[in-house]
């Protein structure tokens, strides 16, 4: 029996990696189409095509005898604001216009978060306006606002607002607490940290993205919060990061506002970078409901918020050949948690 061909667009980067090898398991054939290289050595069943999202021949070509897209490839938070929004607006555009050419059973593309910016109401809900602030989330909005219009053509699109994702390879704010814990470091923290920490590991990411693609279409093309269901605060799970790697550190707070001041002056003057989303959602107790694609499609995450900072700490330590503290590997009931059932006020 023939497989079904899957494209992911963005396939060498970290999400789109663990996503190719998760489909093949599934029983997908799989096709990869990415500006870069494979950061790992290439898998033997995958097909990879490098290309760029904004070129509509390679697209073109990419899509070819396609059945399934999902759409990850996005430029690094760090671009230049031109590259930001052509490669998410201009290059959403010509992957949708390439599945619907191909007419593509399914198409998944993957947004973010940040599309909600900072907002007065905590719990965050698919029908909310989108206040995004800054090119990575302005540009998803403006994408997102793509694939409605694609709906209506008759194309099935699942979005998906992804909280952040943690799993093997993955850099930023989550490299640097791993390696501040495995050194024996303090962890220092924007503002207090007690806003919702609703992080997910990447194999339950993909499992979301995996059911988008087989379920039907009526139930699928929609538009989902994807993040954890059970989590705790920011403060209390990097922390758990810390009592893992065994040296005794603290997550120390840093005064929100003089510290958002310092980190935008040293953006300014290119010696660092943190997003415009992140700067303003930095201490904010807001989180988003997760309801919407519990009820339905049936989706809770198999790791906790916790267990996947913990676990992936693990593996992160592991390659270090460093011992690890025997201690258990979540801590639940010690930190005090959030649940999305409980805050729901609206």
């Amino acid at each position: 029996m023939t497989r079904p061909l899957a494209l992911v667009t963005g396939g060498a980067g970290f999400l789109g990696s663990q996503l190719c090898r998760y489909l093949l398991a599934q029983g997908f054939a799989v096709r990869s189409l990415d500006i870069a290289v494979p950061g790992g050595a290439e898998h033997p069943s995958i097909e990879y095509i490098r290309g760029d999202v904004r070129d509509a021949a390679v697209v073109a070509a990419a899509m070819r005898d396609v059945g399934y897209v999902v759409h990850a490839a996005s430029a690094a938070t760090h671009a230049p604001d031109d590259v930001i929004y052509s490669t998410a607006v201009m290059g959403t555009w010509k992957v949708l216009q390439a599945a619907a050419r191909n007419r593509a059973a399914r198409v998944v593309f993957l947004s973010s978060s940040a599309v909600y910016g900072s907002q007065e109401h905590h719990l965050m809900h698919e029908f909310d306006d989108l206040h995004g602030c800054g090119p990575h989330a302005e540009s998803k909005i403006e994408a997102e606002y793509l694939c409605q219009g694609a709906r209506l053509g008759g194309l099935c699109v699942s979005i998906l607002r992804c909280a952040d994702i943690i799993g093997p390879g993955r850099g930023g704010i989550f490299e640097q607490l791993f390696n501040l814990a495995r050194r024996g470091h303090h962890f220092p923290m924007l503002g207090s940290g007690r806003h919702p920490c609703q992080v997910l590991d990447v194999e339950d990411v993909c499992d979301a993205i995996y059911r988008c693609l087989v379920m039907r279409a009526g139930v699928v093309n929609d538009t989902f919060n994807l993040a954890s269901h059970d989590f705790a605060t920011a403060r209390d799970s990097f922390q758990a990061v810390l009592d893992r790697a065994g040296h005794g550190k603290r997550v120390i707070s840093l005064p929100d506002v003089p510290a958002t001041a310092l980190l935008t002056l040293l953006e300014s003057l290119g010696l660092g970078s943190l997003c415009p989303w992140r700067r303003a959602a930095a201490g904010v107790d807001n989180c988003l409901s997760v309801r919407h694609i519990d009820s339905k499609i049936d989706f809770r995450p198999r790791h906790s918020a916790c267990a996947a900072l913990v676990r992936q700490y693990t593996g992160f330590a592991a390659q270090y050949g460093r011992q690890l503290q025997q201690a258990p590997l979540v801590m639940f009931g010690q930190p005090p948690s959030y649940s999305t059932d409980r805050r729901v006020s609206q």
